[in-house]
Formats: C-alpha cells, structure tokens, sequence
C-alpha cells in the first residue's frame, strides 16, 4: 500500500520507520534525528517526498484529539522492492530456536540411553554401585573444572549463600543418584525406570501432605494409572529383587526433594543450567565419597577390579569411563535444556526418555518380558504424560 500524508504546517522527509509528533505550537518544533529536514516555509500543496515507497503494517495511538500525547503515529513499513518485512529475522530465530531445542532431546535421550547401556554393563562384571557412582560425579566433576580452566565454558560467580542453599539439593541428588544405581545393579534397567516413572505420584503426595499444596482432582486422577501400571509391572516382574525396587522408590522420593529444595533456593540465582549442575556434582561428589569408603572400601574394590579385568579384559576400563562421562553429558545436557523449555515441555521429553531407555534396553540386554509386565509399564508410563498434561 502506497501511503500519502498531508500536513498543513511542515513537510518533512520521512525515511525508513519514523514516528511524528505534533504540538500545539508548530513554530516550536526543533530540528532532531526522527525530523531530518524540516521546511519553514507554508505551502498549500505539501508534498511527502521519499525516494522509494512504503508499505504500512503498524499504526498505533492514532488520537487526533488529545495533542498532549507524544506520539501520534507510530509507523513501522519496509520498502516496496524488498522481499520480506522487518519482523522476518524474528520467525527466523524462533525457528532456530525450535531446530535448537529438537537437538537437545535428541541428544538428551541419546546420551542418556548409552549412558544405561554402559552403566549397566560395568555393574553386571563389577557390582559396586558405591563406588561406580562416586566415579561418575568425580569425571563430571574433573570435565568442567578443566573446561573453565581453558575458558571452554564460562566460570560461574557463586558465592556462600550459594553453596549453602546448593547443600540440600546436593544431598537430594546424592541420595537419589545412589538408590538408582544400587537399583540398577539388582534388577534390569527396565524395570528400574518403569518404577522410577512413578515419580510424579511422590511428587504430589510430598506436595500436598508435607507443603499444603492443593492440585486439580485431574491430577489425583492422573495418579491411578502412574501407581496401577507400576504395581503391575512389579507384581509381574520375573527378575523381581526387593533391594533393586526399594533403590528405584527411594531415588524416587530423593529427586522429588531434589527439585523442591531446587526450585526454593536457586529464585534469584543468575548460574546457567550447565555450570548449576557442574556446582551440584562437585558437591554431591565431597557428600559420597567418605560414604562409599565406609560402605564398600577399597579393599572390595581392587578385588573386585581384578575380577572384572581378568573376565573382561582391557574392555572394562572403556566401560567405567564411558559410563562416567555420558552420565555427566547427559543430565548437563537435560539442565542447558531447562534453561530453553517450560517445565511441562521438560516433562513431556523426560517420559519420552524414560520409553526410549526401557525399550532399548529390552532389545540389547534380551531382558524377558511378559505381555503384562508390558502392559504395567505401558500404563504407568501413560500415566506419567497424563500427569505433565494435568499439572499444567
């Protein structure tokens, strides 16, 4: 659209977006950069002169009738002969920023699988979940202070009240990262995420009965298929061991206090998502290690470490080391994620995750299944999307 202006004051010379503004008292406008050239001179004909025409797509606060405003026109255009408006860089990174967000699952889930795969092999020749769980922090741990000593990643600013308010939520994760792994070493990986896909139900019943928090009666409801499918894969379970499913509840209950004390201490907290949970392993890691010395020691370990050599061989060592860093990379990669998603889109991928990890893990470990044993997950994994959608 060609747009025409007539003025019976002053002329001016209008180039890209500009915005007019009107007054009482025309003699008193000034030159300034929004009015390049101004023409003292009264003319019958004003004429708006531009070298190329424009097409209006804005105008805002048209009000003719109250001259004390400021603005009168607002005027965003771009020229006839370009192709796309100006607003086309901002649909440009909003796909970017999808294509960006669809890599990060992807790469989440991915690392997570062969993190799984890997872990649990190291476990089946070397059963010491202690210890394996202590190396996983320390390698996290090892990676980001090297990468902040090369400046790979930006070091964070933290301070005492940070590590203080950090303390809860390491303990939490310390806990929760422990109880999944000891889990993991009795049972199969499967049937540790079928019963840690009932999470969401510890989280509502911790909310509701320790903070007062109400939900919406579709979330209760939500919660019938989360608890049915898990008891039913439990109850049809044919590797069932009571250490391995109490593990996988215990990690449970752990991460939901995890994110409680997370969401409670970190408001205000200007640290991204990767250099948080860099802080939260170093952390985790001063926590587990005097623990897992008590527990297990070392002595248990280097029998255990020849053992595993003498059945594997030199194999064995890729696998403690792959298992130790794709843990890191994984949840590193779930917590930059955050910092790019809603809490229920986080949700949504975290049960995407959790099928994509049972459902390998079947393939590549020939775990047996029984039709109900699937049918349990398949329920309590449904109830868990039920219940991201409900929560929202």
């Amino acid at each position: 659209m060609i747009c025409s202006v007539k003025q019976s004051v002053i002329t001016p010379t209008i180039n890209g977006s500009d915005t007019i503004f009107r007054r009482k008292n025309p003699s008193a406008i000034q030159r300034s950069l929004i009015l390049p050239s101004l023409n003292g001179n009264k003319s019958s004909k004003p004429v708006l002169s531009m070298s190329k025409p424009l097409h209006v797509s804005k105008v805002e606060s048209f009000a003719l009738s109250k001259p004390q405003k400021r603005s009168l026109i607002t005027c965003n255009a771009y020229e006839a002969d370009r192709s796309e408006p100006i607003e086309a860089p901002e649909v440009k990174s909003e796909a970017a920023k999808k294509v960006k967000i669809g890599i990060y699952f992807a790469t989440w889930w991915a690392l997570n699988v062969v993190f799984n795969i890997y872990n649990k092999k190291v476990l089946n020749a070397f059963p010491y979940p202690w210890l394996t769980s202590t190396l996983s922090l320390a390698c996290g741990s090892l990676m980001m202070l090297i990468s902040w000593a090369t400046r790979i990643a930006e070091t964070p600013k933290t301070d005492f009240e940070f590590w203080k308010t950090l303390f809860p939520v390491a303990v939490a994760h310390t806990i929760g990262h422990v109880a999944a792994t000891v889990s993991m070493s009795k049972v199969a990986v499967s049937f540790t995420h079928i019963i840690k896909s009932g999470e969401p139900a510890f989280s509502v019943l911790v909310s509701r009965f320790l903070l007062g928090e109400t939900f919406p009666s579709s979330v209760y409801l939500s919660l019938v298929p989360i608890i049915g499918g898990c008891a039913l894969a439990a109850v049809t379970e044919l590797n069932f061991n009571m250490i391995g499913f109490m593990g996988a509840m215990i990690s449970n209950l752990a991460f939901v206090f995890r994110n409680i004390f997370s969401k409670r201490g970190m408001k205000g907290k200007s640290v991204s998502g990767m250099n948080y949970y860099a802080c939260l392993s170093m952390l985790s890691l001063l926590i587990l290690t005097p623990f897992a010395i008590a527990v297990e020691g070392p002595q248990m370990w280097a029998a255990g470490w020849q053992t595993a050599l003498s059945e594997i061989g030199p194999n064995f060592v890729w696998w403690i080391a792959a298992q130790s860093v794709f843990y890191h990379l994984y949840n590193q990669v779930s917590y930059m994620s955050l910092d790019e998603i809603s809490p229920l889109t986080f949700s949504i991928g975290n049960t995407m995750k959790r099928i994509s990890v049972i459902v390998s893990s079947i393939i590549i470990f020939h775990t047996p299944v029984q039709p109900v044993n699937a049918l349990g997950a398949a329920i309590a994994v449904l109830g868990t999307f039920l219940y991201s959608q409900a929560k929202q």
